[in-house]
């Protein structure tokens, strides 16, 4: 029954506030898993902020709802809609399954508007966003969003988030049905070989000297006070050597102002971005907000040596010494001295090689089929209850 059931064309809406233009790991690999369930034979359409940048070459069917920048965070949007809006856009589609990835009005309005024609609804955890309130200017309310995700999630038959540590988070908090769904990398994009002499020696680089690179948001909630002085625990064993930074955020300006020793590239996608993490050598990722830490997977099938702390994505992938370094968890200290291990052992092929086979075993198809085994399970399974 389970084949014959899996076999089946079926219409799936994602509903996300940030979706491709953007660039960040949620809008990734929400359009991986997106094209993958279209490949699958299902057909799937997204409701989300910002139209496509290339209509034309889009095959995925996308929804543009109104939206704002988010406060203090230009970069991403929120999305604004009201029960009737998706009341009437699920008229239209008749959707068997809901996927809703942010818990924002957007978010709100699609799952009143599920419950209300009986669709159910898989919701996904993508994003510590409570931890973000105090780097934000909103101290104090970390408790308050706590019940607020909470009510929100309960109200959906299932919630996915990346890590066994967050799911465990997520339960503690009164989370009900929480699952853990992984995160995969495109190893053929993120290649070793995509290395580039030519763009190394525009950072300074020659094979004899080693960069450390950085990929990611340039924001508070990136722990960017330790990103610095990893580079320079980085350049206590090789001074001098380059410091690359990848992307583009809030603090971006600030960071450039007060470290104009550092390179900074802004934000990279698809080949380009590959080809500038392949030339590297070391990534520093000292973030501690991470759900999982796709960019940490990224790097490690690109060849680099990372260094991370123990929690997460990085707990599952680097194996202590042997294709990375893990830090204990938010310990400054150890952090700084893993990246000084392993500043020393950069030219050890071995570990390069462990990183990028760790990344090898994790690709993306198999998250594609739980994903699409979570979304077919619920419209087995009953409905939650309309709440009174």
């Amino acid at each position: 029954m389970t084949t014959l059931f899996s076999a089946c064309h079926m219409r799936f809406l994602l509903i996300t506030d940030t979706f491709p233009p953007d660039i960040n790991g949620v809008a990734r690999t929400l359009a991986t898993l997106a094209t993958g369930l279209q490949k699958r034979g299902h057909e799937v359409e997204i409701v989300t902020t910002l139209e496509a940048s290339e209509p034309e070459a889009e095959s995925l069917k996308r929804h543009v709802i109104m939206s704002m920048p988010l406060p203090g965070y230009p970069g991403l949007r929120v999305g604004f809609a009201t029960t009737w809006q998706m009341l009437a856009l699920f008229e239209a589609f008749k959707p068997d399954a809901l996927y809703v990835a942010t818990e924002t009005p957007l978010g709100i309005a699609s799952i009143r508007a599920a419950q209300k024609m009986k669709i159910p609804v898989v919701s996904g955890f993508h994003t510590n966003f409570q931890t973000y309130l105090e780097d934000y200017s909103l101290p104090g309310l970390e408790s308050v969003a706590q019940g607020l995700l909470r009510s929100l999630h309960n109200q959906t038959a299932r919630t996915l988030t990346p890590s066994a540590d967050t799911a465990a988070m997520l339960e503690k908090w009164g989370i009900n049905n929480v699952g853990v769904l992984g995160r995969g990398v495109d190893t053929e994009l993120f290649d070793p070989a995509r290395r580039s002499a030519e763009l190394r020696q525009t950072w300074g680089a020659d094979d004899a000297t080693p960069v450390a690179i950085y990929v990611g948001r340039i924001a508070a909630e990136k722990n960017l006070d330790l990103l610095v002085r990893s580079f320079a625990a980085f350049r206590e064993v090789h001074p001098g050597a380059p410091c690359v930074v990848v992307g583009d955020g809030p603090k971006l300006k600030s960071l450039q102002n007060d470290h104009p020793e550092f390179i900074y590239t802004g934000a990279k996608t698809g080949t380009d971005l590959a080809v500038h993490y392949a030339s590297g050598d070391l990534f520093l990722f000292p973030s501690i907000t991470e759900t999982f830490g796709n960019v940490v997977l990224e790097a490690m099938s690109s060849g680099l040596i990372a260094v991370a702390y123990d929690y997460a994505g990085p707990r599952l992938m680097i194996r202590d010494g042997q294709n990375g370094w893990l830090a204990a968890f938010d310990d400054e200290a150890a952090f700084l001295t893993q990246t000084r291990l392993a500043a020393a052992q950069w030219k050890e092929s071995h570990l390069r090689s462990a990183a990028r086979q760790a990344a090898h075993d994790l690709g993306w198809q198999r998250v594609i089929e739980q994903f699409e085994g979570e979304l077919q399970a619920v419209i087995r399974a009953p409905l939650l209850q309309e709440p009174a």
